[in-house]
């Protein structure tokens, strides 16, 4: 059974704006954690208040893990010179769940469309360097229903494996929550269904 993957790279908080300056246009870019695309619109609406003269707000953003799902925004600029050099910092610094942001202030002098995915490109760099940068581990939930009997052989099990009890109920049975990190699913699985008497199921 091949282990899965189940660490990934992340930020928890938005973090500091980076300004960076090519030909007097200013490029202002920041990187913001995301849980889906509906967080994206009210952060791009926030920055385009916040710097009203800005000519665009290019972005790009990616969520998920095993099956990542991105966009890539250019805003009025060229085709493919913003959004893109911009998703490509993400790809580079493998991170996941952000969404990264460059405002650009035109300061006059055309850049060509070479100058300007140099200049997304670094500017998103810039951030993501500027960025804390943690590191998560993908959980799955199981529920554990037994009887007081089974108490002790599921407790020990929790207690050798080192999970974590996500809640309990101790009534006329028992229900138990517990998360497990992605890669040792199975085996916590397969050891608490081995168990007479305790119903395991997974929790989506």
């Amino acid at each position: 059974m091949e282990k899965k993957e189940d660490v990934y790279k992340t930020v928890n908080k938005p973090s500091p704006e980076i300004l960076y300056k090519d030909r007097k246009s200013k490029f202002y870019a920041a990187v913001h954690p995301i849980v889906s695309e509906d967080d994206v619109k009210p952060i791009v609406e926030e920055l385009r208040k916040k710097y009203h003269t800005a000519n665009h707000v290019c972005y790009a953003w990616q969520l998920g893990v095993e099956t990542p799902t991105y966009r890539a925004n250019d805003d009025g600029e060229p085709n493919n010179s913003a959004g893109m050099p911009i998703y490509g910092q993400i790809q580079s610094f493998d991170v996941t769940n952000v969404l990264i942001t460059v405002t650009r202030i035109f300061g006059g002098t055309k850049l060509g469309v070479g100058g300007l995915i140099q200049a997304y490109k670094t500017a998103a760099q810039m951030a993501l360097e500027n960025a804390k940068i943690v590191k998560k581990t993908i959980k799955a939930q199981f529920r554990l229903q037994f009887g007081y009997p089974e108490m002790d052989i599921v407790m020990r099990i929790i207690k050798q494996k080192n999970l974590n009890i996500v809640s309990q109920k101790m009534e006329l049975d028992c229900a138990l929550v517990i998360s497990v990190r992605l890669s040792e699913s199975e085996e916590v699985f397969q050891l608490f269904d081995e168990i007479h008497g305790v119903d395991v199921t997974i929790r989506e």
